[in-house]
């Protein structure tokens, strides 16, 4: 399998870090690029959360690492299991790197895990991390 794009959706919490963290290995082992995505719910869409978002994702690498990864970010208003999926589609991911726990605490019970959704369904293979 050939690995040259690499998709981590973050919500910012420490799962989602740790994803992170592996897939930053992963893609300097492979030479891959890394693609960070932050999906926003549509309950949440006021004014200006855009620049947050893409500001704390600037954050999440250095500007060392976003120039030796050829690191890409993203922000996402909707549905996080579809704007994964469709994202990874459009820029044709190879592989989904992803905290099985994100902050979604009681909604997991209520409508099932991103996390889970995202690997049934996925177009390409998707690592999970604890």
């Amino acid at each position: 399998m050939t690995v040259r794009h690499i998709l981590v959706p973050v919500d910012f919490s420490d799962h989602s870090n740790r994803a992170l963290d592996c897939a930053k290995s992963l893609a300097e082992k492979y030479g891959a690029a890394l693609h960070l995505l932050s999906v926003v719910l549509p309950a949440n869409y006021p004014e200006g959360l855009r620049k947050d978002a893409e500001s704390h994702l600037r954050r999440l690498l250095t500007h060392a690492e976003q120039k030796r990864l050829h690191a890409e970010s993203a922000v996402a208003f909707g549905d996080p299991y579809r704007e994964i999926l469709d994202y990874a589609k459009r820029a044709s991911i190879d592989l989904i790197v992803m905290g099985t726990h994100g902050r979604g605490g009681m909604a997991h019970v209520l409508i099932g895990s991103v996390a889970e959704k995202v690997v049934r369904t996925a177009p390409c293979p998707v690592m999970t991390v604890r």
